[in-house]
């Protein structure tokens, strides 16, 4: 019982994004279980012995912090509840566990402490998670985590048995360089964790030295931090403009196009602090009085007094730190060389050439700087950096320390690669006490000292291993001491462990000894010093918190609530961003351009779905609304502060514009061109729109971004007005037009039998490939090819469905009218090759048109003609009726199989559609509320995207002006009715074989041309008409595909269950012929 009232609560408030795995959450249950175990144990009775329980168990300085968290729950109690754990549940199952009544306030106690530790547990869980780019927290994620943290570990006294080897599982080595996209992508997260070291930096070291002014003077501040802050600037400013491009990327940009970010800054000069910080920080000067300003014992002991281990890291670990941004700008330069060298666009290239050449002086004058006060690094050798850059390089990792473990003699235990995650730093040491100089290696879970292996020098000798293990120290479970210089010993610091016992090191200079120190003391107290950061900015988060304007005023304003917006129980697999499953339309828009983060796979849903709820003109009003963002309003105790001459609001608005309105303002105009890019007959249809947006766009000031609109309603508007032009280059050229008896021009002559079958088919390919290209998803939302305005909304998909009716029942017809049965036998066996050729271009429509006519009652009833069919032909029909049985199931593993150009069967799509829009509610109520069924639109969209998915590959086949026009004119009905034209289709099928006739009565010939077919085979060598040709001769090829039935224009009567109608007196084809074919073609009819 008590297991299930602790963690969730506490890891949605924590990593909201993100999801926590069953086992993850059990584990640390399990770890939050012995923790509670052990302050339980001493039996506590009040608050203080609580309180001297933790001191006395939890190791530095979480003691301090878990205590401070517990005493403000219980000041706060007074007022509310500040815990997110019921403590009112979780009271009297405290009773239970000691066995006597305790007093609320220590059960309120205990359950902060509890909170704090889980909290923290899942931050640094949650933050690893993040730092390897995946969006769900395992328990094999906390475990590797809290390898990290020597805090942790020594709380809850973890074995270390796993490390890099055990999480490079799911992500295999990548070959190949780097794409633009790649680095663009690393830049981004390198950024992060750049701008988290400038944080450290800024509000933890000078922190301390600003904040004590008897102590430290602004020139100690001066000398020692440089511009730092303008450097802090400058990076929140360049990752705000890179992750702005990536939102903003365009979906016919080859890639985000990140080079106008860099040259606007090198154009401002706003790269060059980084020359003044250089100068400052490699200057004799700094070391010298940064050295004279530590050597003062007031400094060390006000080190001391703010926390353990805080004095080295100021003296070691600070000095490291402040050369960080000097690597990064070095990183600057040879960025923008690699994105110039792998960028496909050209405005890009040089807006990166000219950044390039910008910061030339920059580069010059810093790499000079540097080789003047540094000395050369050796090759290989890793450059400091306070959090790890495995997320890049993990393979490379692993691959080090199995070098290095395999170069060392007499090596037991653990694989390295077990228990360490990182190898830091290596080099001579010399052991107090030894002969021998030692050769060090320094993981980030382990010290490893060895001797120079003398016998694998020798000639002949068998080991291969370089060195000779001496010592191994777990880092975890040692402390780190700096020793003073004595007469006996110089560059000295000393490993204590648990049990007293020590060993000296010394190195052979000040500067090699800064940078063991600087490394031992950064894995010693990493977690401290994040700590120390994570409290800071949580302290500023809660005295300027992100204040927003009334809900009176600014509707989107409003809390999320069960009565305007519910979410999904999963989360985006990729993104860990909630899945919206309802909402009103405010609470949608809100979160389409919500501040927090952009959501493309909402963005793309909803602008394909939205007419089912919302018109254009609404939606465009309501994005205006949302743009247009009042700065919130002072409170009474503002209006005190300004009338006394203060400026309380000015930081909470700098922060609003920040955090809130640049990012809602950026993703309303990434909506807009999202919208003109993909949906552009929202505005072609509705002059107005059109109007409204470019006139508001007009007035914005992110030029950028709204000159990228404006490109694309002006190439829009040019594509419209020219037609619309495809510049596709294709492998090979199309193939020749094949002709049989009727020739070019011979347009009076064109008929079925007459036109080779070979060019019947491509040319109704091209016809139909440019029919379902045409199709938008705004025709398919909300069934409205069904309803009223179905001319208006859905005429591509209309088209597409009278044409499928009219070529459908001409083949009826063919078939029906050739009264003589060798005419007849060879129209279907025409039909069928025309299929043959269908399959080999993977025209699925047209296969099922043919399956449809021949599966019609008047055809299927012809059992003489289909007897007199060659066997081969019957194999290849019945090949393709498969396909349309047991729900389609072969014809889907075909199309899953092959490449495009292709023409999917429409059917399965809008069956699909309609099964979705009937099934499910539009509205979901809520607390009385009605709230948009946004997951059923969703699944439409899913229906949409995978049509989509085969609209962008056209046909290499040549158009033959007069057949299209004569498919496209195709009206086999006449003047006819479509009851009246079915009836005579029935009846000439009763003329030609009538009913339980032994031979079929005989006809003359109508033809006075060669029934003999010219073959599927093309005459001329040429290709098929793909762009791969015929790899084996059709004849041979397993038929793959299917057909759809005749669709009529009314909207008959009978209702959408009927069974199948048939002509007068006539039985239904039997089950098997194509049943779930006939549920589709019927399903559309009665929605028709």
């Amino acid at each position: 019982a008590f297991k299930q009232l602790v963690i969730p609560a506490v890891q949605k408030q924590v990593h909201p994004n993100l999801l926590a795995k069953e086992d993850a959450l059990q584990h640390i249950e399990e770890l939050i279980l012995q923790l509670l175990n052990m302050l339980c144990v001493a039996q506590p009775r009040s608050v203080q012995d609580v309180e001297e329980r933790v001191q006395k168990t939890f190791p530095h300085p979480i003691d301090k912090w878990a205590i401070a968290d517990a005493q403000s729950a219980i000041e706060k109690r007074k007022r509310r509840n500040p815990l997110l754990l019921p403590v009112d549940k979780i009271h009297p199952l405290l009773k239970e566990v000691l066995g006597y009544k305790v007093d609320y306030h220590v059960s309120l106690y205990i359950v902060a402490v509890l909170e704090y530790i889980s909290a923290d547990i899942l931050k640094l869980a949650g933050n690893y998670v993040g730092n390897i780019r995946h969006y769900e927290i395992s328990q094999q994620d906390i475990k590797v985590s809290m390898c990290a943290d020597k805090v942790l570990m020594d709380m809850f006294d973890q074995e270390e048995d796993i490390g890099l080897v055990s999480q490079c599982t799911e992500e295999p080595s990548s070959s190949g360089e780097l794409t633009y996209d790649d680095l663009v992508r690393l830049e981004i997260a390198e950024e992060r964790q750049y701008l988290r070291e400038l944080d450290l930096i800024i509000k933890v070291f000078r922190h301390h030295f600003v904040s004590n002014n008897k102590i430290f003077t602004p020139q100690d501040v001066e000398v020692i931090f440089s511009n730092i802050l303008d450097i802090h600037e400058l990076t929140v400013k360049l990752l705000g403009l890179i992750e702005d491009a990536v939102e903003m990327t365009a979906d016919g940009s080859p890639h985000p196009l990140v080079g106008s970010c860099f040259e606007d800054l090198a154009e401002e000069q706003a790269f060059d602090p980084y020359e003044t910080l250089s100068q400052d920080i490699l200057n004799r000067e700094f070391h010298e009085h940064f050295n004279n300003l530590m050597a003062r014992p007031t400094v060390g002991l006000y080190f001391q007094s703010v926390a353990e281990g805080f004095k080295e890291a100021v003296q070691y670990v600070l000095p490291q730190l402040m050369m960080v941004p000097v690597y990064h700008c070095m990183h600057y330069f040879e960025l923008l060389q690699q994105l110039q060298e792998r960028s496909e666009d050209q405005d890009d290239r040089e807006c990166l050439k000219q950044a390039i050449t910008a910061l030339l002086n920059l580069q010059c004058s810093v790499e000079r700087i540097y080789a003047k006060h540094q000395p050369r690094r050796k090759p290989g050798e890793p450059m400091y950096r306070l959090y790890s850059r495995q997320v890049r390089s993990k393979q490379l990792a692993i691959k080090r320390m199995n070098e290095i473990q395999k170069s060392i003699d007499g090596w037991e235990g653990k694989d390295i690669g077990q228990c360490c995650s990182e190898f830091i730093l290596e080099g001579a040491l010399i052991r107090a006490g030894a002969k021998h100089e030692r050769h060090n290696f320094l993981f980030d879970g382990l010290m490893i000292s060895c001797k120079a292996n003398q016998s694998s020098r020798l000639p002949g000798s068998g080991s291969g291993a370089e060195y000779r293990l001496k010592e191994k120290f777990v880092l975890r479970k040692i402390r780190i001491v700096d020793r003073e210089d004595s007469a006996e010993l110089r560059h000295a610091f000393e490993l204590i462990g648990k049990d007293e016992n020590c060993a000296v090191f010394c190195a052979r200079s000040a500067e090699e000894k800064a940078s063991w120190m600087a490394a031992l003391v950064t894995l010693q107290y990493r977690s401290t010093l994040d700590r120390m950061l994570d409290t800071v900015l949580q302290h500023e988060e809660q005295a300027q918190p992100l204040r927003l304007p009334s809900p009176e005023v600014y509707r989107f304003a409003v809390q999320d609530s069960e009565e305007n917006i519910v979410f999904e129980d999963r989360v985006q697999s990729k993104t860990g961003i909630p899945i919206i499953k309802a909402g009103t339309v405010v609470k949608l828009i809100e979160r389409l351009t919500y501040h927090m983060y952009a959501d493309p796979n909402f963005v793309r849903t909803f602008l394909t779905t939205y007419r089912s709820f919302c018109k254009p003109q609404e939606l465009l009003s309501l994005l205006i609304d949302r743009i247009e963002i009042p700065e919130p309003e002072p409170t009474e105790a503002d209006r005190q502060a300004l009338w006394n001459g203060d400026q309380p609001l000015a930081a909470e608005l700098q922060r609003f514009r920040k955090e809130y309105v640049q990012p809602v303002q950026l993703r309303v105009l990434n909506v807009f061109r999202q919208w003109v890019e993909h949906h552009f007959y929202d505005f072609e249809n509705d002059p107005e729109l059109r109007s409204k947006l470019e006139e508001y766009i007009t007035s914005k000031s992110m030029r950028k971004w709204v000159e990228s609109i404006n490109k694309i309603i002006k190439r829009k508007l040019q594509t419209q007005s020219n037609g619309v032009s495809h510049n596709i280059t294709f492998e090979s050229p199309p193939p020749p037009i094949e002709w049989h008896i009727s020739r070019a021009g011979q347009v009076d002559t064109f008929e079925l039998m007459t036109l080779h079958p070979i060019e019947i088919a491509r040319q109704l390919t091209l016809l139909e490939s440019e029919l379902y290209r045409a199709v938008r998803p705004s025709e398919l939302v909300g069934s409205v090819w069904t309803k009223e305005d179905k001319e208006k909304n859905s005429p591509n998909l209309l088209r597409m469905i009278r044409h499928t009716t009219n070529l459908t029942l001409w083949f009826e017809k063919c078939i029906v009218e050739a009264e003589n049965l060798d005419e007849r036998v060879a129209v279907f066996t025409r039909v069928i090759e025309i299929l043959q050729v269908f399959q080999e271009l993977n025209n699925f429509n047209g296969v099922l048109e043919v399956v449809s006519a021949i599966n019609s009652v008047p055809v299927y009833r012809l059992e003489h003609t289909a007897e007199a069919v060659p066997e081969r032909k019957k194999k290849i029909l019945e090949e393709a009726k498969e396909l349309s049985q047991d729900h389609f199931k072969k014809y889907l593993a075909k199309l899953k199989s092959i490449n495009p150009p292709c023409v999917p069967f429409f059917g399965i799509y809008l069956t699909n559609i309609l099964k979705t829009e009937e099934g499910n509610p539009d509205f979901l109520k809520r607390h009385g509320k009605e709230l948009i069924n946004f997951s059923k639109r969703r699944k439409v969209a899913e229906i949409t995207g995978e049509i989509q998915q085969y609209q962008n590959q056209p046909y290499c086949l040549r158009v033959e002006a007069d057949i299209k026009r004569f498919f496209e004119n195709l009206n086999p009905m006449g003047s006819m009715s479509e009851n009246e034209f079915s009836d005579y289709l029935f009846n000439k099928s009763q003329e030609i074989e009538p009913r339980n006739c032994k031979q079929p009565p005989r006809f003359p010939r109508k033809t006075p041309y060669t029934l003999k077919s010219p073959g599927v085979r093309p005459v001329r060598t040429s290709t098929s008409g793909t762009l791969k040709g015929h790899p084996v001769p059709l004849e041979r090829e397993p038929p793959h595909k299917i057909t759809f039935r005749s669709i009529a224009e009314t909207e008959p009567e009978t209702p959408a269950s009927a069974s199948v109608p048939t002509s007068p007196n006539t039985p239904t084809p039997p089950q098997s012929a194509s049943s779930d074919l006939s549920s589709w073609i019927y399903l559309c009819l009665f929605h028709l």
